[in-house]
């Protein structure tokens, strides 16, 4: 049974002072053992609580069968100081949800990973599983003698254990939440070095990249800048934040299986091994990787030393993180277009999620979140993405007494948990500007302002609409959208007359400072139809490029409209930045808003931006165009000439072959299958037979994906082919069947599944007949009793539709 909040705070007032020693047992192939001795102190002798451990058997407590039900391991009678010993075995997952097992299919070897997060702990160790309740952790290991095991504390030794096997022992850690506790065990390939850190007692700090064995082409060919990214990422941190490192290594590892993009394990970070592409990466994608790498070394600070007290604090671990990412890849990691980026990939997820009806304040109540899987559905991008934008906001509001009332946190609450109140306190004493009314108008309210360009005798005027305080810059340009001027304006209850900017165009928010829409004046607007690829700046042009997209999400453009904007100026684009994140909304937006008959122009404009980009020659380009390209043409001469060729990359081939699955040659299939026995070639391999266009296919495709028989990213690659651009026919008796046995399957799955179930939704081209009825069908089964993610994924789809259809 999960956790509830009441249980939380009884046990968080009852245990302390919590040391764990934990040893797995690895080697088996059908399960793993756990022996772990807990410590802890109670401030009421003779009181009970429990700790928690779920799908184990032969439960044992200090040598003796254990009194377990509903995963819970009852500890009665309670000591001033208490010490337990809890043997088990337990169930290895494929869900990413526990201790999660693959089998690469290039070289059959198998990879072990102890995925923890969010409550998910006690399937893999016996704990106390809350976040305010931290632990040290001593580790052992024992798997396979020829694995390299990686953990939260710093390798110690390797010894063999008998039976073909090896013990590797780790140093204890300083105090953790349970959520961080992490195991990684396999034939990694590594690449190691040791980082100069003046506060280390060895003036060196272990740090290491580790891959799958077949990724290990890979992993070499990427190192040098692997290693450049970490190494200017931790100097710029261990620089700017006051606390030193508290942890005594840092390894970071592309794990299979892994539900979170990664994962900020204390001393061992966990990435998803797709961020190590096997051909040349995309402008976002070498971004993505960078943006994460920063992301994750900042929580080893906010989420790892300083830890939100229980759930409805996760902004203070997720926005902060997800803030600095962007910020530390653009000033130290030599990514200066992270904040265009931003602009056009990050930020607008914060603003689709701020109109749903599933939106939320950044900094919630805890009694709205009476347990984890409450508070997983709020680990979304009003949690990332607009916390990422309006910290950014308040960052441009304070000035330097932000970095300042930062430091303080981190400084007041080392090793320690903390609340909004917490880090108001820190911020209130280094600043005179008023940051807790800032806070219930920013951080304590849902929805976002609107900025407002009127005219008054041609003077620019600024009006807010909304209830909150803006700072930004406003760049003010002549009728080719070339910069004239730019001020930075403060806009709160009352408007702002832009004098001596008469007739001139101006962009609010030219410099993305804050999180609101922004509707220009006519004139404003129609120079940036006309001119839009001539501004110089990166950055406000994305911006630009946001408010042409939003206005098609809001039904004020349509998809044939937003088709010659991109035949106009995406044309002219060489940014490649730019280029690839409007490709990409362009695609997400013909499939939540296109219809069948709109999607052959739609194609055609998309297949003469990416030639014309690849006639020129441009190597930041191609990898963008190529994709597109091959995921969208109909000329299949053109794919089957480049799949006989031998220049084309790995990720480029699979989007070729199901692109001609999808339109009818599955014949290439088991060819590409033969020549890449990768992970990711066994996922796209899903992904193209589920798009095969015949009726057989198709169910067989369906029998797979309901079956339960999948694992987490395989369920994504089938349900990704499944839905195929132009099959709106073939597969409508789906449409209706994807409810009732998409709850079944989500009611026997746990958090991180039932979400990828939910996000397999059928989004595809689809008459306005026919998605009206999808939407009626989705609010009927919206009315049943539904597991709590897999209905906020779906009310989520509901107001897609919903605006899809103009009804929002």
């Amino acid at each position: 049974m999960p956790l509830k909040l009441p249980e939380a705070r009884e046990r968080a007032a009852l245990v302390s002072d919590v040391h764990t020693a934990v040893h797995l047992d690895l080697r088996s192939t059908e399960h793993f053992t756990v022996e772990a001795t807990v410590k802890f102190a109670c401030s009421s002798p003779g009181s009970s609580t429990f700790l928690e451990l779920a799908g184990a058997e032969d439960v044992l407590l200090d040598g003796s069968p254990a009194p377990y039900a509903d995963g819970r391991i009852a500890l009665t009678d309670l000591a001033a100081s208490n010490e337990v010993t809890v043997s088990a075995t337990m169930p290895y997952v494929s869900d990413g949800d526990g201790m999660t097992v693959t089998v690469d299919p290039a070289d059959g070897e198998r990879y072990v990973c102890a995925f923890t997060a969010m409550d998910i702990a006690h399937k893999v160790i016996p704990c106390f599983d809350q976040p305010d309740l931290k632990t040290t952790f001593a580790v052992s290991v024992t798997g396979p003698e020829h694995w390299t095991v990686l953990a939260n504390g710093r390798a110690l030794a390797v010894e063999a254990a008998g039976a073909a096997g090896t013990r590797s022992t780790f140093a204890p850690t300083p105090p953790i939440s349970t959520y961080l506790f992490f195991v990684a065990g396999g034939p990694w390939v590594s690449e190691t070095w040791d980082e100069p850190y003046e506060h280390a007692e060895s003036g060196t700090v272990p740090f290491g990249w580790h891959a799958r064995a077949s990724q290990e082409r890979e992993l070499r060919r990427d190192a040098a800048e692997l290693r450049r990214i970490t190494s200017a990422c931790f100097q710029h941190f261990t620089e700017v934040f006051d606390p030193p490192y508290a942890f005594d290594d840092y390894q970071q590892v592309f794990t299979p299986g892994l539900n979170w993009g990664a994962m900020e394990f204390p001393g061992c970070v966990a990435f998803r091994d797709q961020y190590l592409v096997p051909g040349v990466p995309t402008a976002l994608q070498r971004q993505w990787l960078a943006n994460t790498i920063a992301h994750e070394m900042a929580h080893m600070w906010f989420g790892d030393l300083v830890t939100m007290e229980w759930w409805q604090d996760t902004w203070l671990n997720e926005s902060f993180a997800d803030f600095m990412g962007y910020d530390v890849a653009d000033s130290a990691a030599g990514y200066d277009d992270a904040w265009t980026t931003a602009a056009l990939n990050r930020k607008p997820l914060g603003y689709r999620a701020d109109a749903r009806r599933s939106s939320h304040r950044i900094a919630e109540d805890a009694e709205q979140l009476v347990d984890a899987d409450t508070a997983f559905a709020n680990f979304d991008m009003i949690t990332y993405a607009k916390g990422n934008a309006v910290l950014r906001q308040l960052g441009t509001w304070l000035g330097e007494d932000f970095l300042a009332g930062v430091n303080r946190h981190l400084r007041t609450h080392a090793f320690g948990n903390a609340t909004l109140a917490d880090f108001l306190d820190s911020l209130d004493a280094e600043t005179d500007r008023d940051v807790r009314g800032w806070a219930e108008r920013w951080l304590r309210a849902t929805g976002f302002d609107t900025i407002e360009v009127t005219r008054k005798d041609w003077v620019p005027v600024l009006t807010r609409h909304g209830s909150r305080p803006h700072r930004f810059s406003v760049g003010a340009y002549d009728d080719h959208l070339r910069l004239v001027e730019t001020r930075t304006v403060d806009l709160d209850d009352e408007p702002v007359a832009l004098e001596g900017l008469a007739g001139r165009v101006v962009i609010p928010n030219a410099g993305d400072e804050t999180f609101a829409a922004v509707r220009l004046d006519e004139h404003s607007w129609d120079v940036v139809t006309r001119h839009l690829s001539d501004v110089e700046s990166t950055l406000t042009r994305a911006v630009l490029w946001w408010m042409v997209i939003d206005r098609v999400e809001n039904r004020a453009v349509s998809l044939p409209e937003l088709t010659a904007v991109i035949d106009h100026h995406l044309r002219a684009e060489r940014h490649p930045v730019i280029f690839e994140s409007v490709l990409t909304a362009a695609l997400r937006i013909a499939r939540l808003y296109g219809t069948p008959a709109e999607l052959p122009g739609f194609f055609r404009s998309v297949e003469e931006v990416s030639h014309a980009a690849l006639a020129e020659d441009l190597p930041e380009l191609r990898p963008a165009s190529l994709r597109a390209l091959a995921g969208t043409t109909h000329d299949r001469e053109m794919l089957e000439r480049w799949l006989h060729g031998d220049g084309l990359d790995q990720e480029v081939r699979w989007i070729a072959v199901r692109r001609l699955a999808e339109l009818g040659d599955p014949s290439f299939i088991a060819v590409e299958e033969d020549r890449d026995r990768s992970v990711a070639g066994h996922l796209a391999s899903l992904a193209a037979r589920a798009a095969v266009p015949t009726p057989e296919a198709k169910a067989a495709a369906w029998a797979t994906l309901m079956g339960g028989g999948l694992g987490n990213h395989e369920f994504t690659a089938v349900a990704g082919g499944f839905w195929g651009w132009e099959q709106a026919d073939l597969v409508a008796p789906y449409l209706e069947r994807y409810f009732p046995e998409g709850l079944a399957l989500a009611a026997e799955s746990g958090q991180a599944m039932g979400q990828i179930i939910g996000r397999g939704f059928p989004y595809l081209p689809l008459r306005m007949s026919a998605r009206r009825a999808l939407r009626d069908r989705l609010a009927a089964a919206l009315d049943a009793e539904l597991p709590t993610v897999l209905a906020r994924t779906w009310n989520d789809a509901l107001d897609d539709l919903d605006r899809a259809l103009g009804l929002r």
